[in-house]
């Protein structure tokens, strides 16, 4: 048998790793349109007088599959006699285009991105290993391909059918969406990485994507500028859904006047929630301000609807407002706006201000005010693109402008999240940003307070509280800081929650001797926090090691606190026994030997334990 070489093995291996992808690409095509035309023909079958023969359905179905992917569809049969456009994209149905378009691409370039096993080995030594499948461009044109070579038969298949596309929209937006869809599934396959800028990009775009915190700053800008979109859709779905309940009666009578049998209604049904986001695009598009038009003579805003609409009978359409100015609940629309902005400014305060962080982590309040408005700016983009495609022309003459305006719609988000945005992230980052005393974080516990040189421990207040507070005034606030156990989280009810003095903390500890004033950095029962002198929320750690001999840990106020602490506990079992340590020593010696006659008991040392 005769050899081959390396390079023709790499060669043919990319040759069906292409064809590999051009078969995905066809197969995510097919399955889109099958599903569809299977829809289609139930709702064919199920009809009692249908209009056509099998054949028209099937062209009917792939004349609505092209219009899910933004396809413009002219339906010839009318009354008049001249073909009427149909330009409103269901966008519920380019959910499932997109996504196989998405899948295939993105399994096509992960199998790539996996070696062979055996590759290595057939390279033999000496030779440069390379990779055996095609670059990432070379799959995402292959499933390009083979999808587009679907679109092109679905297209000349619906030509004779009731609903056929034009021909000038197949290049755009058609070729446009199958290609986006394709390329973000090789980039989800690559781990979605941000750079490096194309070599043909301008030196400072270059630079600046190669930068890891402009990265950060864009990623943070582009999550704020999805949740704000995101919420003007929930915003604008939840306007609809409240003026559909408020006209629930012409909805109904609309629904049922299209379509007097079950599977009619079924159809209508289905369309209705096919056009279901179109709505809530028009909703938020109304709350925007710019609102939306009801033919080329009408428009309704918060206004009031101008004009009169040449409006079709369909259930969703009930929602348009009546005619003339509008009144306060109309106005109430213009809260989906706020909310958006506020989401916006919501997101990109938990990035410059994280919770887990230190102050020295977060952003200034320029970086602040500049990625609020990159997300604006992109929040009113998103706006404008979804706007584009949720309107249209649904025929002739006057219904030759239908739906919200891109142009108006897109600058109004832009404005609204940026007047808004900007001030309630900058109020938002300073409330996260605030003194450390009125943290509300739920992951900052409340520790125990280390010792400090200057301002004494917190060991003697502890040690103190635990013991009830022997000293004045002790056993009421004694038995209130019981409850209040360390480490429990601090909320922003209690900021000072564990710290308050008592007032026995200025008087006596116990019967060791007395505490001095500067034992606790906590001011005195009674007095305002902000009135002690060099009081701060949080101590430090000290700056002396604990095991020093002179340290505040082995100071005299220290040892008797804890001496205390450490008797009481006993139930009274051990006895009083001095800080100092020559004291100490001097008290064991005396326990050893005991009073003689010629050697009387010390009066400072420690009673004989009985």
């Amino acid at each position: 048998m005769t050899q081959r070489s390396p390079q023709v093995t790499v060669r043919q291996n990319r040759t069906l790793a292409l064809a590999s992808a051009l078969v995905k690409g066809v197969v995510a095509a097919g399955l889109g349109l099958g599903a569809l035309t299977v829809l289609v023909m139930v709702v064919w079958i199920s009809s009692p007088y249908p209009d056509s023969g099998p054949g028209g359905a099937l062209r009917a179905a792939a004349g609505v599959w092209l219009l899910a992917h933004g396809a413009g569809l002219v339906r010839p049969d009318t009354l008049s006699g001249v073909p009427a456009p149909v330009g409103v994209v269901p966008l519920l149905l380019v959910l499932g285009p997109v996504w196989l378009a998405h899948r295939a691409a993105r399994d096509a370039a992960e199998a790539q991105e996996e070696p062979r096993e055996g590759a290595r080995a057939e390279l033999g030594e000496g030779v440069v290993e390379r990779s055996a499948g095609p670059s990432r461009a070379g799959v995402f044109c292959a499933v390009t391909a083979g999808y587009l070579l679907v679109v092109a038969g679905a297209a000349a298949y619906a030509r004779g059918g009731p609903l056929y596309a034009d021909p000038d929209t197949l290049a755009f937006p058609v070729a446009l969406v199958v290609a986006g869809a394709a390329a973000a599934g090789v980039w989800t396959a690559a781990g979605r990485p941000f750079g490096p800028a194309p070599s043909w990009s301008p030196l400072a775009v270059q630079e600046a994507v190669a930068r890891t915190l402009f990265r950060h700053r864009a990623e943070a800008a582009f999550r704020s500028a999805a949740a704000g979109v995101t919420v003007l859709l929930g915003a604008g779905a939840l306007l609809v859904a409240v003026a559909l309940g408020r006209n629930a009666a012409a909805a109904q009578d609309a629904f049922l006047g299209l379509a007097g049998d079950w599977s009619g209604r079924v159809a209508v049904l289905l369309l209705a929630a096919a056009l279901a986001p179109n709505a809530a695009l028009w909703g938020a598009a109304y709350g925007l301000g710019p609102g939306f038009s009801l033919g080329t003579g009408a428009t309704a805003t918060p206004l009031g609807l101008d004009g009169t609409p040449a409006l079709p009978r369909f259930p969703l359409l009930a929602a348009v407002p009546d005619q003339g100015p509008g009144a306060l609940p109309n106005w109430a629309a213009l809260a989906v706006p706020v909310a958006a902005a506020l989401a916006v400014a919501w997101f990109t305060a938990r990035r410059a201000a994280p919770a887990d962080a230190p102050r020295a982590r977060a952003w200034s309040a320029r970086e602040t005010v500049l990625v609020t408005l990159l997300a604006a700016l992109g929040c009113g983009a998103g706006t404008a693109l979804l706007t584009a495609v949720a309107g249209g022309p649904i025929g002739t003459g006057s219904l030759s402008v239908f739906g919200p305006v891109w142009w108006l719609t897109g600058p109004a988000a832009l404005v609204w999240t940026a007047v808004i945005g900007v001030p309630a992230a900058l109020l938002l980052r300073l409330w996260r940003l605030r003194t450390p005393g009125w943290a509300w974080r739920r992951d900052v516990p409340e520790a125990d307070e280390p010792p400090t040189a200057g301002a004494g421990t917190g060991a003697a207040t502890r040690t103190k509280t635990e013991a009830g507070g022997e000293g004045e005034g002790g056993e009421g606030e004694g038995d209130e800081e019981k409850g209040d156990v360390s480490g429990r989280p601090r909320r922003w009810w209690s900021p000072w929650r564990g710290r308050r003095g008592t007032a026995g903390e200025a008087g006596e500890v116990g019967p060791g001797g007395p505490a001095s004033p500067a034992a606790s950095s906590v001011p005195a029962s009674g007095s305002a926090p902000e009135a002690a002198s060099g009081f701060e929320p949080y101590d430090f750690l000290p700056t002396d090691p604990w095991h020093e001999k002179d340290g505040p840990w082995h100071g005299k106020d220290n040892r008797e606190a804890r001496w205390a602490s450490l008797k009481q506990g006993s139930g009274g079992l051990m006895a009083d026994f001095p800080a100092d340590r020559a004291a100490d020593r001097a008290g064991r010696t005396a326990d050893r030997t005991g009073p003689g006659p010629d050697r009387p008991a010390d009066p400072g040392g420690p009673a004989p334990t009985p």
